[in-house]
């Protein structure tokens, strides 16, 4: 007999009863059931066989052509639109000698502690490196004195989703029950900004094991939307673009599984970039799987293109980055003055149409700026496009359930209950139904290189709709909320199922000045085109950080603090 569960959101006392009852099979089944009809999870094993290739767990993205040789304008980098600036905007200051590294570091480690004391809580700092952090600005204040600083980020001051390793620091992944142990080496990505002279302020806080791209974790006292704390601020990487919305740094390292970059950076009105697969380095990192990427948040496209160069080049320690082409010293730099004239960027307007209307037209005027400074648009339709995201939540939760099933065994109650009512839930997918996903994502993998071989770019939007409303009590207990998923990773999913690189820009507000993203999504290793073309986004001023109603005085300044809160609107 099914249990009888409603569609919409479940949370508190009802998704606590849920859970219980998800130890045995009947409720689980039935969960399952209403995931499979919300999620459009029971539709894949119906598509014809056209749709599906070779059911490989795991493979390199298709590049559907040899590297472009595209128009390039020698533009100059854009200027940063970022109220809050940029890395070069801080190293600038700190050659002039109006700020140090030392002024920074302290400033931004008060600040985050003064946004965790708030009410409701905005702080995005899980663990504090203050006696590190100080040390290394101290170095760094001496090194610019003497005007040799070590690198491009020297003194720039940056943090770390709480998945990656961080010497001194647990790997926690949102959760309350991995190993505690403090990591003894950094993850090759964090190693890599040290040595450019960034300065890891700590880890940021993520939601729980990354299965939420909402936001909210009952794991933790997660940080709210800057722009109006009544709603989430999107997730898994939800500390890092908290800390960069608000100020706090110019960049930080988050990890995308299903759109963990993108959507947090979207709905807090930042910058963020997914690398193609196996361009980034995950050693040090906590997940595996074939679907998660690490990359930056950040307040402009000039520190996504910095950081990737800098902890884009192969890893001995992680042979998934064996097969990537070298990074040229400043290719992605150069890039950012390429402009469009001539790109052709594919519009699937049938997707498009399952946006809100607010963020549809943000997203199509973003897109005509583009047409209007030279690129064409072009018209795509594809049937299989529109299931990227069942396939994506299928593959990426089982991945994720298969890891976690011990735990949830073992002791369900470090888990919340939503969590574990997910997992419960995803324990009724058959091999069937995991064979039938990887056999879809073969066939998006050959269909993506198809449509790349007629076009340079193909844009979405990065979420259907803007940030999640939430109450205070669905920020204690969690909640399921199947419409609010979907919504987040309806576009960002095809990106991770077929390795292509992605980034999402902020093109202006809705209604009630929640901030809507625009994603571009490149060929693979093309991560060039796809910043070429963010980068005059911004520099065209389409893509702008707006700032926000809890936020810092600009870093380069000396004095300031947090401006006025925001409640619901």
């Amino acid at each position: 007999m099914a249990l009888p569960l409603p569609s919409q959101r479940i949370s508190g006392v009802t998704l606590r009863s849920i859970a219980r009852a998800c130890q045995s099979r009947v409720a689980s089944r039935a969960v399952y059931e209403l995931l499979q009809r919300e999620l459009r999870l029971g539709v894949l094993a119906s598509l014809p066989d056209a749709y599906k290739g070779a059911a490989t767990s795991a493979a390199p993205a298709l590049q559907s052509r040899p590297p472009r040789t595209p128009y390039d304008a020698k533009l100059a980098p854009p200027g940063s639109n970022a109220w809050s600036g940029t890395s070069e905007s801080l190293v600038t200051t700190y050659r002039a000698g109006r700020i140090t590294p030392t002024e920074v570091v302290a400033r931004s480690l008060a600040s985050a502690r003064e946004l965790s004391a708030r009410t409701p809580s905005m702080g995005p700092l899980l663990e504090y490196a203050d006696t590190e952090a100080l040390k290394e600005a101290e170095a760094a204040t001496e090194r610019y004195r003497a005007g040799a600083p070590r690198g491009a980020l020297d003194g720039v001051p940056f943090a770390v989703k709480e998945e990656t390793g961080v010497r001194g620091f647990a790997k926690q992944g949102g959760t309350s029950f991995l190993d505690s142990t403090p990591c003894t080496e950094d993850a090759t990505c964090v190693e890599r900004l040290r040595a450019a002279g960034a300065i890891v302020l700590g880890t940021t806080m993520m939601t729980e094991y990354g299965m939420s791209p909402i936001g909210f974790n009952p794991q933790r006292t997660m940080p709210r939307n800057p722009h109006n704390t009544s709603h989430a601020a999107g997730g898994s990487s939800t500390g890092s673009a908290v800390a960069v919305a608000a100020g706090l740094m110019p960049f930080a390292m988050g990890g995308d599984g299903g759109g963990s970059i993108r959507i947090p950076a979207a709905m807090t009105g930042v910058f963020g970039l997914k690398a193609t697969w196996g361009r980034v380095s995950r050693y040090g990192d906590i997940y595996g799987g074939s679907v998660e990427h690490l990359g930056p948040i950040a307040t402009s496209t000039f520190d996504l293109a910095r950081v990737l160069e800098i902890i884009g080049p192969p890893d001995a320690r992680d042979p998934l980055t064996n097969g990537a082409p070298a990074i040229g010293r400043g290719t992605m730099m150069r890039a950012l003055g390429r402009g469009v004239r001539g790109l052709r960027i594919g519009i699937p307007e049938s997707e498009w149409a399952e946006a809100d209307g607010d963020v549809a037209r943000a997203c199509h005027a973003a897109a005509k700026a583009l047409e209007s400074e030279g690129a064409v648009l072009v018209p795509l339709a594809s049937p299989l496009l529109p299931y990227a995201a069942s396939v994506g939540t299928l593959v990426l939760g089982l991945e994720a359930a298969a890891s976690l099933y011990p735990a949830w065994r073992a002791h369900p109650d470090d888990i919340s209950a939503d969590l574990q009512t997910t997992i419960a839930a995803l324990g009724h997918a058959s091999a069937v139904d995991y064979l039938t996903a990887l056999k879809l994502r073969s066939g998006l993998r050959t269909e993506m290189a198809k449509i790349f071989q007629g076009v340079d770019l193909v844009a979405y939007p990065t979420t259907t709709r803007t940030a999640t409303k939430t109450t205070d009590a669905e920020w204690e207990s969690g909640f399921v909320d199947a419409h609010a998923l979907d919504a987040m990773v309806r576009y960002t999913f095809l990106a991770n199922l077929t390795g292509l690189p992605a980034s999402s820009a902020p093109v202006g507000t809705d209604t009630r000045g929640l901030p809507i993203g625009f994603q571009l999504i490149g060929d693979a290793w093309d991560e060039a085109t796809v910043l070429a073309a963010t980068a005059h986004l911004e520099r065209i001023g389409a893509a702008r950080v707006v700032r926000p109603a809890v936020s810092l005085e600009p870093l380069t300044q000396r004095v300031g603090g947090l401006v006025r809160d925001v409640g619901a609107r």
